[in-house]
């Protein structure tokens, strides 16, 4: 045996999509209905678990072998569930190394992620059975019932018709599963991308600590806010219910005040430009109830498992377009910063569930909980978090590809990229706190705004009229920018001639460090690390200017399959971002020896004993790999006894 195909249906009466696969397969009454699998592309055999049938000993001891193969779309679900199958307590699983996922391989080449949607487009020959959701709603979850209050669970025996229409959906997928491997074969992943999707499942195996008597209390306050400022929202307002959009427009209305949305945004602008204190009131407590991060709270409580930690909040290769890593479950990757200078009174006082002290101290209950989310991450007992981070990546790794040097000696010099960017765009010496200071934040919203071909929408969206720019100001702005950096405009226009010039001749041509190619139908971009960027079925058409521009299929903004526009400066966004995450796998591969609990965007926290160096972890997170030559990296780090930003 060298391959093992495999696919299970389970049931459990937690719900997946609040806890994650870690904490509903530890539910008591978690069970394995039926076992799919297919041996070195065989006949498809499935074992009707719950009609007694049983495993064959050879299979069970080839999911713990590593010298096979297993392969399974999602495989982090049959891993763990199988785990808990033959026994492995909380916090051990089966070893990832010999795993693959079908689902992470078509990311990997810009395809759907989702086994129905990745057949249809590829036009596999066999087809997920389209009743699968309904067989799935039946008998892998419990039942409302018509006559009562209670969950009933419906069992084989109970429709044994509709169980052998289950058994050869199990079938069917296991199938779908062999030929979307044999589709992508043409384009195997690389091993050391394996190696990082091994060292993701170990990082998502470990989980991360949570103080659920923090998280308890924090979501007893936030109610008791809640009912608090809903109670004075109706006293301002004389409104049954303040939170109706509906009826929250109509009391503006009678303020003398007309919009056609609430948006924060909106909301902000209002009460900058109302002189009425009852609506700066209103909306005030509109914003506070508006706050929805402290959900956030009840997503720990659903999924911390039985030994206090939270598991599975990493998707690897989640985005795309990059392969960065995507967040699930508490979605580390969007959590609110925190400001209050005393953290760590404020989180003791919510522990205690002092919601008057938190109240009279703080005034806004909800903004208060909301910073203080990240300090429900806690390390073990004895242990300390070791927060390390790249400083400011993607502008380090966009000047290094376009060759500006300007900016990577102010790199080099360990100088403010905002100032010096400033000074380069106003030809004056600028410093943060000094001469000619108040250019500093004109720098730094450019910077932020303007390296991947933005203008001045994109300084708009970036709030630069909110820092007190002038509409007058943008588009001089965004000259001053690209006149200061003419290396990386002409690393935007240097991609897009490449990619254009990819699509219509069919030859490879390589720019910047960059190999662009054309094969069977799809444009890749090789990046310095060696990893490849892919785009489906790309064309050359025309925007809505007139002018020639790149489209190629994907999942939109929508979530669905589409034709999705590009042009130089967004593939350039592309490559920089995925580089950033090559040098961030680089570091966690380089530390993997240590207790990695989590990572967020260019940040690494580890669970450590307090004889770790911070010092050491900082340099060793900055060693260049041997592909990034002359790139100059800087990593910055804290010790912390909670999550929390420095």
């Amino acid at each position: 045996m060298k391959e093992l195909f495999i696919d299970i249906e389970t049931y459990s009466s937690v719900d997946l999509t609040k806890c994650g696969v870690y904490k509903y397969a530890e539910a008591p009454d978690f069970e394995i209905l039926l076992f799919g699998y297919s041996v070195d592309g065989g006949e498809v055999q499935v074992v009707d678990l719950a009609n007694g049938e049983c495993i064959s000993p050879e299979i069970l001891s080839a999911l713990s072998d590593n010298t096979i193969v297993k392969y399974a779309h999602n495989a982090s679900f049959e891993r763990v569930c199988l785990s808990r199958f033959l026994g492995y307590k909380t916090g051990e699983y089966l070893d990832p190394t010999s795993w693959r996922c079908t689902l992470v391989w078509a990311s990997y080449l810009g395809l759907p992620k989702s086994l129905a949607e990745v057949g249809e487009v590829l036009g596999l020959q066999e087809q997920k059975l389209a009743e699968g959701k309904e067989l799935i709603k039946m008998f892998c979850m419990p039942q409302a019932s018509r006559f009562s209050t209670d969950l009933k669970r419906v069992y084989a025996q109970d429709a044994p018709d509709t169980w052998s229409l289950f058994k050869k959906y199990n079938k069917r997928d296991v199938e779908v599963e062999m030929q979307l491997a044999k589709k992508l074969s043409r384009f195997p992943m690389p091993d050391f991308l394996w190696r990082e999707y091994e060292l993701d499942q170990r990082i998502n195996d470990r989980g991360i600590r949570v103080d659920t008597d923090l998280v308890t209390q924090a979501i007893a306050m936030n109610e008791k806010s809640r009912t608090q400022l809903t109670a004075d929202m109706q006293k301002l307002t004389g409104c049954d219910n303040p939170n109706s959009i509906l009826q929250l427009h109509d009391w503006l209305l009678s303020q003398g005040i007309e919009t056609s949305e609430l948006g924060q945004k909106t909301v902000q602008s209002i009460m900058r430009n109302t002189s009425s204190e009852i609506v700066r009131q209103v909306l005030a407590i509109r914003l506070q109830l508006a706050k929805s991060s402290v959900k956030k709270y009840t997503a720990m409580e659903n999924a911390v498992c039985s030994d206090g930690r939270v598991r599975g909040m990493f998707q690897f290769y989640g985005a795309n377009r990059t392969g960065r890593f995507t967040s699930r479950i508490v979605q580390l990757q969007n959590l609110p910063q925190n400001h209050l200078p005393d953290l760590a009174q404020a989180r003791e006082l919510v522990k205690s569930g002092d919601y008057e002290a938190v109240k009279m101290l703080y005034g806004d209950v909800p903004d208060t909980l909301s910073q203080l989310i990240r300090t429900a991450f806690i390390p073990r007992e004895g242990a300390k978090f070791y927060v390390a981070d790249f400083s400011a990546i993607e502008a380090r790794v966009i000047a290094w590809l376009a060759g500006e040097k300007w900016r990577q000696s102010v790199f080099a010099d360990g100088k403010d990229i905002y100032c010096a960017s400033a000074s380069q765009m106003f030809k004056v010496p600028v410093e943060k706190h000094g001469v000619n200071g108040h250019l500093r934040q004109k720098g730094k919203i450019a910077e932020l705004a303007l390296g991947y071909g933005g203008s001045v929408g994109a300084l708009t969206a970036m709030g630069a009229l909110d820092m007190g720019l002038t509409e007058d100001e943008l588009q001089p702005l965004v000259d001053s920018w690209r006149n200061a950096n003419p290396n990386i405009v002409k690393l935007w226009w240097d991609v897009d001639r490449a990619v254009k010039k990819v699509i219509k001749e069919r030859n490879p041509v390589e720019v910047h460090g960059l190999t662009f190619s054309f094969e069977s139908g799809m444009l890749f971009i090789k990046l310095p690390s060696g990893r490849r960027l892919c785009y489906v079925r790309p064309e050359i058409g025309e925007n809505s200017f007139g002018s020639e521009s790149v489209t190629y299929m994907g999942v939109g903004t929508t979530k669905k399959w589409e034709r999705i526009e590009s042009y130089g400066p967004k593939f350039v966004e592309n490559i920089v971002q995925a580089t950033a995450r090559d040098l961030l796998c680089f570091a966690l591969s380089g530390q993997s020896h240590l207790s990695i609990v989590a990572h967020v965007h260019d940040e690494m926290i580890i669970e450590a004993d307090g004889d770790l160096s911070l010092e050491t972890l900082c340099q060793q997170m900055a060693v260049t790999p041997n592909w990034a030559k002359g790139l100059l990296l800087r990593a910055d780090g804290y010790v912390c006894d909670f999550y929390m930003k420095d």
